[in-house]
């Protein structure tokens, strides 16, 4: 016997009417904004267990301090080769491996 509650709604429905279908143009904007929220959120706690600002993160890597508050609220994705200076800068690495099929 099945029992649902009322209540519950599930998550891809409501994702879809708050976003698109998957595929759609709408759905493709959010998961953008949402991947370059959630890379600015790891470079914040990154920099703050380094127990760095950012303007001495902006220094190190030669920008400036805006430039890296936009990266950590997400309004803005770093270029690979900055992505790559923020990394080095804070002491992290990347790692790039194949999944195992």
């Amino acid at each position: 016997m099945e029992v649902r509650n009322e209540n519950l709604i599930s998550i891809d429905s409501m994702m879809d009417a708050e976003f698109g279908k998957v595929g759609t143009p709408e759905r493709e904007a959010f998961r953008k904004e949402a991947y370059a929220y959630c890379m600015g959120q790891m470079i914040c706690e990154a920099r703050k267990k380094e127990k760095m600002t950012q303007a001495e993160l902006a220094q190190r890597i030669g920008t400036n301090k805006s430039y890296i508050s936009r990266i950590e609220k997400g309004v803005i994705e770093p270029g690979v080769s900055t992505f790559f200076r923020i990394i080095d800068a804070l002491g992290l690495k990347v790692e790039i491996v194949k999944p195992i099929a």
